[in-house]
């Protein structure tokens, strides 16, 4: 495999720009006061992206991908991001398994 100047310079570019939103992230956060309703916001965040992502899955897929998206949407709502994410893997294999 042979990797040109361009490819490797776009990787360092992402990866600094990943970096990046991280750190200020964290920078930022700490010169704001953090009242209730600005935590709910931020706690927020993290199923509103899953489900950005999972969004075009539930509607260009079949329905085994439709019925993973929807339970982890569900699941989302009350679980950690971690096991949500698996109950919509599960649900998604446990469906194509039984020839859904």
């Amino acid at each position: 495999m042979i990797l040109d100047l361009n490819t490797f310079i776009a990787i360092l570019a992402m990866a600094a720009a990943t970096v990046f939103t991280r750190v200020s992230g964290l920078v930022l956060i700490r010169h704001i006061e953090m009242n209730e309703r600005r935590r709910t916001a931020i706690e927020a965040i993290p199923p509103a992206v899953l489900m950005a992502v999972i969004a075009p899955t539930a509607f260009a897929a079949g329905w085994a991908e439709t019925l993973g998206c929807a339970a982890t949407a569900i699941a989302a709502r009350r679980l950690p991001m971690l096991v949500s994410v698996v109950i919509g893997v599960a649900t998604v294999a446990l469906l194509r398994a039984v020839g859904l």
